[in-house]
């Protein structure tokens, strides 16, 4: 039975999963959950799957493992996958930006979609002060990120790895969210550098614009 991984096509962190698939050429089966119709939010998906309702949640017999890192870690080990770093310093390279993402980086990136475009759904207004933090958080890691990149190609090591997926992610709504990112040239380079030598990263990218600019056009929400 192939892996299934459920997940709505507009998440960014299921792009980051279904990319790291595609490249290390490992099937899945993609089960839909529609996240606008709070699909994730039911009390079967909470106790079959992740209690906090929200996707993506990979499942393989009978492992079943939410949060996109984790999931594209256990893919690398299960394929043997350079994406995971070659040498024991390389993987602790890898796994520190990862968790360097998801502490610094993703989170602060979230928070300023939920403002900015999650609100509108419901109709509520985002919160300046909340967006100004995140703001300042983004920041903050942008000028890491940005100096890191300065005689890098990839984040870690000289090629692409989950660390680069997982720092990718933001830039999945950064258009739409108005991340504060054009100051920081080296990591703008990056990302176009992604987009333009990875087409599993360019084809995601398409999938998570079209399901969101139709979500927003099927809202009436002009941003």
């Amino acid at each position: 039975m192939a892996i299934q991984v459920y997940g709505d096509p507009g998440s960014g962190s299921l792009r980051r999963v279904i990319t790291a698939a595609s490249i290390m050429g490992i099937e899945l089966e993609r089960v839909p959950v529609d996240l606008f119709k709070g699909e994730s939010q039911t009390s079967d998906f909470k106790s079959r799957f992740n209690p906090h309702g929200l996707t993506p949640v990979m499942v393989d017999g009978d492992t079943i493992l939410y949060e996109s890192s984790a999931i594209n870690i256990y893919l690398a080990e299960k394929v043997g996958s350079d994406l995971l770093g070659t040498t024991p310093a390389e993987r602790y390279q890898v796994l520190q930006w990862m968790f360097w993402s998801g502490e610094q980086w993703r989170v602060f990136a979230t928070l300023v979609f939920d403002e900015r475009i999650g609100k509108r759904f419901v109709g509520q207004a985002e919160d300046a002060r909340i967006v100004e933090l995140a703001f300042g958080k983004i920041h903050a890691a942008a000028a890491v990120l940005d100096a890191h990149l300065a005689d890098r190609r990839f984040i870690a090591g000289d090629r692409l790895t989950l660390a680069d997926l997982d720092i990718a992610g933001p830039f999945s709504q950064s258009a739409r969210t108005k991340l504060p990112l054009t100051d920081y040239p080296n990591l703008v380079a990056w990302q176009q550098r992604l987009l333009d030598t990875v087409p599993a990263w360019a084809e995601t990218k398409r999938e998570v614009d079209a399901r969101i600019d139709g979500a927003l056009a099927g809202a009436g929400i002009v941003l």
